[in-house]
């Protein structure tokens, strides 16, 4: 192998061997924003449903259940998270949007952890099912 080779391998190896592998999104920096809902206790969500989470900066949580908005608060320290609903809009819908607003609602106070995975909000409950599966819009 000539001197010229030797470097140039070198090198590369030595920029490659540099490179890591991206850390996980920290939690507190990725769930600020609106967040479509996917899934719901294992269940996927009514094809074009509007349900969402709206996670704010002041701990404010808002959204919309399948049928009617709600609102409340939530609490972030490391990968532990407590949703709080606080009130919600009372409009009727059709039964199956209706159905998916009550395990939304249902679901929600049960979240005690978050995670972010290949891009998805993951929240889990305190035995580590998954509540909600959700996308950032």
């Amino acid at each position: 192998m000539s001197l010229k080779s030797f470097l140039i391998a070198s090198t590369f190896f030595a920029l490659s061997a540099c490179q890591s592998t991206p850390e996980p999104e920290s939690l507190e920096i990725a769930l600020a924003g609106t967040w479509h809902i996917e899934v719901i206790a294992g269940n996927p969500v009514i094809d074009y449903s509007p349900a969402q989470l709206i996670f704010s900066q002041e701990g404010k949580l808002s959204g919309n259940n399948s049928c009617n908005s709600f609102f409340g608060e939530y609490s972030l320290q490391g990968s532990s998270i407590t949703l709080s609903p606080a009130g919600h809009t009372m409009k009727a819908c059709v039964d199956a949007l209706m159905n998916q607003e009550q395990r939304v609602m249902t679901a929600i106070p049960k979240v005690t952890s978050g995670q972010i995975v290949k891009s998805k909000l993951v929240l889990k409950d305190a035995n580590g099912k998954t509540q909600f599966v959700l996308s950032k819009l």
